[in-house]
């Protein structure tokens, strides 16, 4: 796909921007503003003024931005009502036996989206055998008139079994559609899948972003449309691209829309350059949180359960494991002492110290600058200017209160605790599933990522870092290089051994059908099916392809290895099938990306600190290395959106198509 294409990513602090044309990928950052559609306009003016261009000669806008998982973090989502089968109201507060906090008395659970006054309950009947009870049709008249007396503004509705059959859930959605004025999210069209509170927890979710989603999409739609930029098609959290008008109509899909983008923006720009590693670990460090996830043959893990501020959300999602600790995230001692960073951060206003905009509080982008890893000199996303004595104040302080020896050891402090944090996220997608992280390549992008990675390797014995291009904006560039993709799922319980496969292949022939009646080009949309599987017994299940026609004795096989891998062995039980999956994806292709580099990469020296002391460290200015060239640590090589810091030991290469390959160890 040729032409003019722009990706822009909207972050916790900066708003990201890709441009191809040409065979060239001109980027650009700039401050993320409340209204996340001003910042996302302004980077695309940015970009194009660079690239000498108009954004009305634009052919394709992608966009990926964080207003629903926002609304979810900082709960100001839409206030909203949930219609339930009588004596089932209170599912959202009853949720699961298990608890995360067993032996914690003081221990409290998540307050529910929609409280207990805005439930409202229908007496209807359904089982997984069929309609018992229809609904009252006045009697679903009457709750409306109640909801619109609450000043509702969206409404979720989930009904008993509805998965199997919603017919019932169907006609109470059509009638409040009818009444309402408000947006109306039906449990059987968020989530066909069994379980009730996790199906109505994902529905209550869709319902209480949706209004910010509707207003937010239609909001920059029109901004665009002004601009006479193309509208936007939206990443959606299971690494796919889709249209404007899908979201605003199951805007659950959005909740991971940035973190997605970065994953498969690294999968596509540190692809296997012929070594034998297993996969890789893609690391993100934004500006208030870094997002750990891995690819593996070519492609990013996903799953299809999620939890955000302690709520469940089933939907297809690439697999991601988030830390708050980010570039703006602030460090502080607690009550015993210890050095902590965030999960609060600064943001984008007023920012790190060291952005001269009022803040006082030291932060990780504050350290990296005390410790030499940031120039008082460079200018941030291109326009950002650093205000030095701001940071070593901040650190001065922070040192002060926890009883160190000035700023440089707060500093260092606050850059191994940052690490530690980030360790452990990547242990916990490794590690703790079975995967030797030594195997692996570390992939290191965002802002603050290429300055924290080679050192974050070096402790988990990895000794591979790729840094792609526009590592810094790396996210944008995910959204040019994204395909098509939409998931359906259904559930169909049957123990394996009995299933009829015509039965099996006729619910993946109508998601199938259903699916590829929304692409944007049926022709060329290619269809994965899998199945969700467990032993007879189990409580959860695992994901794993299958092949039409069905065939139940491959799908066990393949079950059986995959819970080999996961668990460590496989059982003699008979096995169920749970779930029909399928995704369709149309494929877009990469943008054509020319590198040339070359010149007087050396832009000088300045003092860095390092894990064995101080260094008079070369620094270098990324674009003007050339394919091919070394540099050898201790360095620091500067790009346009980030910093990459190299530590002693350990050498770069310069790739042809531009991405740092890192090797070494032992620092």
């Amino acid at each position: 796909m040729a032409g003019r294409r722009i990706g822009v990513d909207v972050g916790g602090t900066f708003t990201d921007v890709c441009l191809s044309l040409d065979g060239e990928l001109v980027t650009a950052k700039v401050p993320s503003t409340d209204d996340q559609s001003e910042g996302v306009m302004a980077g695309i003016e940015k970009a194009c003024e660079s690239a000498g261009i108009d954004p009305e000669s634009l052919d394709e806008f992608s966009h990926a931005m964080t207003v629903s998982v926002n609304a979810l973090l900082e709960e100001d989502g839409a206030k909203t009502a949930l219609v339930a089968t009588e004596g089932f109201g209170d599912v959202l507060e009853i949720g699961r036996q298990d608890r995360p906090s067993l032996y914690d008395l003081g221990a409290e659970k998540p307050t529910p989206l929609v409280p207990r006054r805005h439930r409202f309950e229908v007496d209807e009947r359904t089982t997984t055998d069929g309609v018992e009870q229809p609904v009252d049709d006045a009697a679903v008249e009457a709750v409306a008139d109640e909801i619109r007396e609450a000043d509702i503004e969206a409404v979720a509705v989930s009904l008993l079994h509805a998965y199997a059959h919603p017919e019932n859930e169907a006609r109470v959605a059509e009638i409040l559609r009818a009444e309402l004025d408000v947006p109306v999210s039906a449990s059987h069209e968020v989530l066909a899948e069994f379980r009730e509170y996790e199906r109505t927890s994902t529905t209550a979710v869709d319902a209480y972003v949706r209004p910010a989603i509707d207003r937010y999409v239609s909001h920059l739609t029109e901004r665009a449309r002004d601009r006479g930029v193309p509208q936007p098609r939206i990443m959606q959290a299971n690494g796919g691209i889709t249209d404007a008008e899908t979201v605003r109509q199951n805007a659950v899909s959005t909740v991971l829309s940035g973190p997605a983008a970065g994953v498969v923006g690294a999968s596509a720009m540190a692809a296997d350059d012929g070594s034998d590693l297993s996969g890789l670990v893609t690391f993100d460090m934004g500006g208030t949180s870094s997002d750990v996830s891995l690819v593996r043959d070519g492609d990013a893990e996903r799953t299809t359960t999620g939890v955000i501020n302690d709520r469940p959300i089933k939907t297809p999602m690439v697999d991601i494991e988030t830390v708050g600790a980010g570039g703006g995230s602030i460090a502080w001692v607690d009550a015993g002492g210890a050095l902590r960073i965030g999960p609060r951060s600064a943001g984008a206003e007023p920012g790190p110290a060291c952005y001269g905009k009022g803040g006082t509080e030291p932060t990780v982008t504050d350290a990296n600058l005390v410790l030499g890893y940031i120039g008082g000199s460079t200018s941030l996303g291109g326009e950002m200017s650093l205000d030095e004595a701001a940071a070593h104040d901040a650190l001065a302080d922070l040192a002060d209160e926890a009883g160190m020896d000035g700023p440089l050891a707060a500093a260092r402090g606050v850059y191994r605790v940052a690490n530690a944090n980030m360790t452990r996220a990547i242990r916990s997608v490794t590690v703790e599933r079975g995967y030797d992280p030594r195997k692996f390549g570390l992939v290191a992008f965002g802002g603050a990522g290429p300055m924290h990675a080679i050192s974050i390797a070096d402790g988990l014995d990895i000794d591979r870092v790729i840094i792609p291009r526009a590592s810094g904006v790396l996210s944008a560039y995910g959204l040019l290089a994204a395909d098509e993709k939409r998931d359906a799922v259904r559930t169909f319980q049957r123990p394996l051994d009995d299933v009829d496969p015509d039965a099996v292949d006729a619910v993946y022939e109508d998601l199938t059908s259903e699916l590829l009646a929304e692409v944007s080009d049926r022709t060329n949309a290619t269809v994965r099916c899998s199945a969700d599987l467990r032993y007879a017994g189990q409580s959860f299940e695992l994901t794993v392809d299958v092949d039409r026609p069905f065939d139940a004795e491959e799908a066990s096989r393949r079950f059986g290895d995959a819970h080999d891998s996961a668990y460590g062995y496989r059982a003699d039980e008979p096995v169920e099938l749970v779930n029909c999956r399928v995704t369709t994806t149309v494929s877009r292709s990469e943008p054509s990306l020319d590198y040339a580099g070359g010149g007087d990469a050396r832009k000088g020296t300045r003092e860095a600190a390092f894990a064995d002391g101080v260094h008079e460290t070369p620094v270098y200015g990324r674009e003007r290395l050339a394919p091919g060239e070394t540099v050898d640590g201790p360095a620091i090589v500067e790009g346009d959106e980030s910093t990459i810091v190299v530590p002693p030991t350990w050498q770069v290469q310069v790739r042809e198509d531009g991405a740092l390959l890192a090797e070494g160890g032992d620092t």
